[in-house]
């Protein structure tokens, strides 16, 4: 597998070609933390101690793009999230959890980069802070371990110290201690370079899900039924893979109760209405120990959450599956439909799109283009 972002790697090239390079220019940092200049400076900055990391030059050459792709984004979103704080001290809050958003967008709308290469880029982005704050968390284990599931340690390593090398500071020896001790961590805690191993997949739920689970703890299987929940943007192809790969199990469509009813899809009042009725139609299939498909975009992580946590109260367990498919054949199949999203509304969604993570329920299945991948490469 290769791919790259940019085959020219100079900043001038960067700057003049991708809008959301230029963007960083004069959006100003914390003088403390970065008396090095603005987000354009500092991620020159990254880039620049990243390739000369001895640990940097020695990784495979798809790692090196994948980690160098992750840095030049790394700070992305702090053009949206920066602001002055009531002490007058420049912050950029949330700017890692909405760079991954972006970083995932650009990559599949824009440069098209493989699945598993695009995940981890995100990825990378999401929790680029993550050795230097990980103890700070309010469960240290379960940050490190879910960050495990979908990030390779190692390359995190290197970018938090790229960050830290890229930027002027007075605590800069302090930070490189904290990173010294995440891979510490990271060891003991049996998830370097592979995401943290469980006795089952009820187990890694159950772990993630419930406070103060062991990690070791193999549950009971005590299931009544089993629900299909898929996840994916209108028009990449959910009722396909039904036909194709759910044998007649009964379906709750939200989108089918919608046109019984004539509610239009952007009719928000109506909206809340449509979700309790499929969600009475579910509780009636899980009173009976009924299989069956939940048929609706889910495409954030609070949607799903809702109602993952609804269908295991009623002790079903609950497999996700999310669809997705080329930007390209994405726009063709949606332009195909009877009812075709429009455009600005997909976009909409698209920025807005957060994949399942994979201890989000039971089983987590990635439905690519056809096939089923899996999220590290």
């Amino acid at each position: 597998m290769s791919w790259m972002l940019s085959r020219d790697k100079s900043w001038q090239f960067l700057q003049q070609n991708f809008l959301w390079v230029a963007d960083m220019s004069g959006v100003m940092q914390d003088p403390i933390h970065h008396a090095e200049g603005d987000v354009s400076v500092h991620t020159q900055c990254v880039l620049e101690a990243l390739r000369s990391l001895p640990e940097y030059q020695q990784l495979p050459t798809l790692q090196q793009e994948i980690l160098w792709s992750a840095a030049l984004l790394h700070d992305v979103e702090k053009r949206s999230t920066t602001r002055i704080d009531y002490d007058g001290r420049i912050v950029s809050p949330g700017h890692a959890r909405k760079g991954e958003l972006t970083a995932r967008q650009i990559l599949f709308k824009d440069l098209a980069a493989p699945f598993a290469i695009r995940e981890m880029i995100a990825a990378l982005v999401r929790y680029h802070g993550l050795p230097l704050w990980v103890m700070e968390k309010q469960d240290p284990q379960k940050s490190l371990l879910s960050a495990s599931l979908r990030v390779d340690n190692q390359l995190l390593t290197l970018l938090a110290k790229a960050d830290v090398l890229g930027r002027e500071c007075t605590d800069a020896k302090e930070l490189l201690n904290r990173i010294e001790l995440f891979e510490l961590y990271c060891h003991e805690q049996q998830c370097w370079r592979q995401g943290r191993e469980f006795p089952s997949a009820e187990a890694k739920y159950r772990y993630f899900s419930t406070d103060n689970a062991p990690l070791d703890y193999q549950p009971y299987d005590d299931y009544q039924s089993q629900v299909t929940l898929l996840s994916g943007l209108p028009g990449m192809g959910k009722d396909s893979y039904i036909q194709q790969h759910c044998f007649g199990l009964p379906v709750i469509s939200l989108d089918d109760i919608r046109r019984q009813h004539r509610i239009a899809p952007d009719d928000k009042m109506a909206n809340g209405w449509v979700v309790q009725q499929a969600k009475q139609l579910a509780r009636e299939k899980l009173r009976r120990g009924e299989d069956f498909v939940w048929n609706a975009t889910n495409i954030t992580h609070q949607m799903r959450q809702q109602l993952i946590n609804l269908l295991v109260s009623y002790k079903a367990r609950v497999r996700v599956i999310y669809i997705e498919v080329p930007y390209v054949k994405w726009k063709q199949q949606n332009s195909a439909r009877i009812y075709a999203v429009p455009d600005a509304v997909m976009d909409r969604m698209l920025a807005k799109l957060e994949l399942p993570a994979p201890e989000e329920a039971h089983e987590v299945i990635y439905y690519i283009d056809g096939q089923t991948e899996a999220i590290s490469i």
